[in-house]
Parts: C-alpha cells; sequence; structure tokens
C-alpha cells in the first residue's frame, strides 16, 4: 500500500476494543484520513461501500472507510446524511461511534488515539455513549444492550441509560426496521449471556415496543413447587443462559427464549397455573415471527417447542401408539437432528429453575431410546410385500408400532 495511504490508516472500532480486552481479533477496520475515492481506487483497493465510500484492501481483504461524518435528518437508522471528505479528521470520525470502549484508534506505530477515555471506560467495565449523537440512531440501543450480554463484568452508564429512556419515549425505536432488529437480537442470544440483553431492553422500555410478549412474563407467577424461581420472566432469563452455557445453536437459543410466551396471557383467576399456555404461546409466536421475519429454522423449532415441550414430560407413561403418534407430530423419524434440538430446548427449560441447574432429563433419554426403536425400521422393505399407498403406511405405521413396543417390553 502506497506510504501516502497507509500513513493515514488507523486501526479502529471492534478490532481495537478487543484487542484491549483480550478476546481474539475476527475481523479488522481502517479510517483512512485525508484520502479520496479517486486515491483509493489508484492505490489498489476496491470500492465497495453503497452508502458512504468503503474499499477492500487489495491483499488482506480488510475494509478501508474513509472518515466521515453524518448528520441526522429523519427518524430511524438510516436517517442520515454522510459527508466523506479529504479535511473530516480522525477525531470527527470516532465522535460519531455509538460506545466510547468502540472509539479508540490505533496507528501503525502501535500509538492509541482516546479522544473520548474509552481506555478509561474498559478499565472501569463502563459501557457509556460517546456523545448525545448516540440518540440519533435507535440501533444504538440494541448494540449497548448485546454488549451487555457479552462483555459481562460491564454496566452501563447511567447517563446512556437515562438517554436510552428518552430515546424510547421519543419514539426512535419504533422507526426500527424488522431486519435490523432480528439481527441483533440473534447476535445478542449468541452472546455469553443473553439474559443481560433483555434485561437492559427492559429496563430502558425498548423491550416492551419490540418484543411486548416477552417483555409480560415479567411478575407472571408460576407454582413454586415446579419453579423454585416463581417469575416466568426470571425463568425465561435462566432458560437461555443455560443454552448459552451449553453452546447450544441460534435456532434453539430462540425456541428458549420463546417457550413460555403463553403464560403472559393466562388468565388471573388461572394463576399460578398455565393449563392450555402451550398453544396460547404458538399464535403470539408465530405473531413475532412475522413481525421480525424470523428465519424459518428458528420459527420451525421455536414453535415445535412452544406447542410441545409441556407434551414431553409426560413420555415415560405413554403407550406404545401414543409414543408414536408424538414422534409424527414432532417429525423425529424424517427429521431426527431437529427433533435433538427440541430436546436440548426442553433440557433448557427444564434446567432454567433455580436450584435445578443439574437436573436429570428421563424424559428425553426415554424419547431418544423410542425414536432409535421406531427410526430401526426398513420402512422401505416394508412396503415392498405391499400393493397401494394407504396399506404401505398403515404397515409401516403397524412394523414401527411393534418396535416400540419391544424397545419397551425389553426395558
Amino acid at each position: 500500500m502506497p506510504a501516502h495511504i497507509a500513513k493515514q490508516a488507523y486501526l479502529v472500532g471492534g478490532a481495537v476494543r478487543d484487542e484491549l480486552l483480550g478476546f481474539a481479533v475476527k475481523d479488522k477496520d481502517y479510517v483512512v484520513v485525508g484520502s479520496t475515492p479517486e486515491a483509493m481506487v489508484a492505490a489498489g483497493f476496491r470500492p465497495v461501500g453503497k452508502d458512504f465510500p468503503v474499499f477492500l484492501h487489495p491483499q488482506t481483504h480488510d475494509e478501508y472507510a474513509l472518515a466521515r461524518t453524518e448528520r441526522k435528518i429523519a427518524k430511524g437508522y438510516k436517517g442520515f446524511s454522510v459527508h466523506a471528505s479529504i479535511d473530516v479528521t480522525l477525531e470527527q470520525d470516532l465522535a460519531r461511534r455509538d460506545l466510547t470502549i468502540n472509539a479508540i484508534a490505533k496507528g501503525d506505530d502501535g500509538r492509541l488515539i482516546d479522544p473520548f477515555n474509552g481506555l478509561a471506560d474498559i478499565k472501569a467495565k463502563m459501557l457509556r455513549h460517546v456523545s448525545n449523537a448516540f440518540a440519533e440512531d435507535p440501533v444504538r440501543i440494541l448494540r449497548a444492550a448485546r454488549f451487555s450480554a457479552r462483555l459481562t463484568d460491564f454496566s452501563i452508564a447511567p447517563e446512556t441509560m437515562t438517554l436510552m429512556r428518552q430515546m424510547v419515549a421519543a419514539g426512535e425505536v419504533d422507526a426500527l426496521v424488522a431486519e435490523r432488529v432480528w439481527q441483533e437480537f440473534a447476535k445478542g442470544l449468541m452472546e455469553e449471556k443473553p439474559s443481560r440483553m433483555f434485561e437492559v431492553l427492559r429496563a430502558c422500555g425498548a423491550l416492551q415496543k419490540l418484543l411486548p410478549e416477552l417483555d409480560k412474563l415479567w411478575g407472571v407467577p408460576q407454582p413454586a413447587h415446579h419453579h423454585p424461581e416463581v417469575d416466568t420472566g426470571v425463568h425465561v432469563m435462566m432458560v437461555i443462559d443455560y443454552a448459552a452455557q451449553q453452546n447450544f445453536s441460534l435456532a434453539i437459543r430462540f425456541a428458549a427464549l420463546m417457550h413460555d410466551l403463553g403464560k403472559g396471557v393466562t388468565l388471573q383467576e388461572m394463576l399460578p397455573r398455565h393449563i392450555g399456555h402451550e398453544e396460547r404461546g404458538v399464535h403470539l409466536l408465530k405473531e413475532i415471527c412475522k413481525r421480525l421475519r424470523v428465519p424459518n429454522d428458528c420459527k420451525e423449532l421455536a414453535v415445535m417447542v412452544a406447542k410441545y415441550h409441556g407434551k414431553l414430560y409426560a413420555a415415560p407413561q405413554m403407550r406404545a401408539s401414543t409414543l408414536l403418534e408424538f414422534l409424527i407430530q414432532l417429525d423425529a423419524i424424517r427429521q431426527p437432528e431437529r427433533f435433538k434440538d427440541f430436546l436440548k430446548a426442553c433440557e433448557a427449560d427444564t434446567r432454567g429453575r433455580t436450584g435445578l441447574e443439574h437436573c436429570p432429563t428421563p424424559a428425553a433419554d426415554f424419547l431418544l431410546k423410542v425414536l432409535a426403536a421406531a427410526s430401526s425400521v426398513d420402512a422401505g422393505a416394508v412396503a415392498k410385500a405391499q400393493s397401494d399407498v394407504e396399506e404401505i403406511k398403515a404397515a409401516v405405521c403397524e412394523a414401527r408400532l411393534s418396535a416400540i413396543k419391544k424397545a419397551l417390553n425389553a426395558k
């Protein structure tokens, strides 16, 4: 890279932050000060930015963006006018960033440029906004909450929480588009302690706007003999944190988050019992998935868990025919891996309770054995002995039922 470009390129954002925190650096982003798009192209960089000048390094493919400023012109995270020119300084570029820990730059010589005291906030374990420009972009509320889930020993500065509450009250969150909300939720669910994301969103009022169905769960009681933690919202947070501890997939974590939505609309006179909450929850879940445009794999597993997680625990008492019907409802024979994900989400539900974090899950182990028995049937061989489709279905079903009965008798 030409010297006149290299001297004005600074490593910025997450790469600097993660290096200072001792995390592995994944992606490197650079800001280039005092250059132009024409000069970048002449130096061999490939332009890729749509909304502002961003270029890929010809060898490393790292991103290099021209220093820029932003001006708010409309509501929402896209309502900005971007200004990138040769006279924009590094400090001006850093000033438009969200949190002080993300507004530190590093020069080629290793020198840190920290105009907003991000190093002090790293030492103090504090998430603090760079300036009041934070209020111009509602995505920053989601990002601050997500960083809380990742940096589990950091706290949000009181003045930043106040600003986030003001943003919610001003309706900024209402302007967020579904894809961006889902993107941030998905990232937050994959962090070390996802419960912290939702607790922060709840504290600033954003959860009530974005996921009112989930927000309603706090304060809803459950029977203490089944749920020593009692509060449904607390239980769901314990469930998603258990799923994170086990390094479960995004689909499992989302299912864990959504599994008890129906308890939020249980009639007052029924409490603390929640008879029929599974079906009520499925309706709410489908509305959320439609609203946030949740990917199908996450939606399908979440619906399955919401609908059937209560039925799982009765499995060891079921008759062979009922067990086979249950496996068919879950499409377990055709999609065994998704069925295992269903069981993992139910495991998180079982162990996401105070004092029961290591309790056994006999129903899950039992169903895996039943599935193995049903799956041992060679459907193709059974089909060859039949003459029409209905006879084939009946014969395969009978063979699977016989295999399940044999496994139960062996037990």
